[in-house]
């Protein structure tokens, strides 16, 4: 059970927002890219962001460029998930890779400051803020393993040597 704040964006929040270009040289330095997490998007994000904390956003969350250390610093920044409407194909593969959960629901009834509790394995929303129970799209089983574990590289090291053909 994961319990935060919402950070509430909009529509098509780009990797670039994500992740702004003219930090681009920091990419190899996650740790100091995390401090500009969203900034672009909400300049103040990652200085008022928790641990524990959800990004909740519209459509198309992570569209743009395949950024991989997008959803990294995501992670980095504190945040527990991300709940959105939908998610470009690849931001979301790249998320589930590192150990960044993301969920689809309808965030229209979620606001920036409501105090949500996730239950990744049901997917179940529950707003504390505002009493209500939100139904998201539960996240399969392997993909629920690949997350606990940490990510895809520690998943593989976890189940042993790959075999490949």
């Amino acid at each position: 059970m994961l319990k935060g704040r919402a950070w509430k964006f909009g529509d098509d929040i780009s990797t670039d927002h994500i992740t702004p270009g003219r930090y681009y040289h920091l990419r190899s330095n996650l740790p100091e890219l995390a401090k500009h997490v969203m900034e672009d998007a909400d300049p103040d994000f990652a200085k008022k962001v928790e641990k524990g904390d959800f990004i909740v956003a519209g459509k198309n969350f992570g569209m743009g460029s395949s950024r991989e250390h997008a959803p990294i610093v995501i992670k980095l920044a504190g945040v527990s998930a991300v709940i959105a409407k939908s998610f470009a194909r690849i931001f979301y593969r790249n998320s589930i890779n590192v150990g960044l959960p993301l969920l689809i629901a309808d965030t229209d009834k979620i606001d920036s400051g409501d105090e949500l509790e996730v239950d990744l394995r049901k997917g179940i929303i529950r707003n504390l803020t505002k009493n209500i129970e939100i139904e998201a799209k539960p996240l399969p089983d392997f993909m629920l393993k690949i997350i606990d574990t940490g990510g895809l590289v520690h998943y593989i090291k976890k189940e042993g040597d790959l075999v490949i053909g």
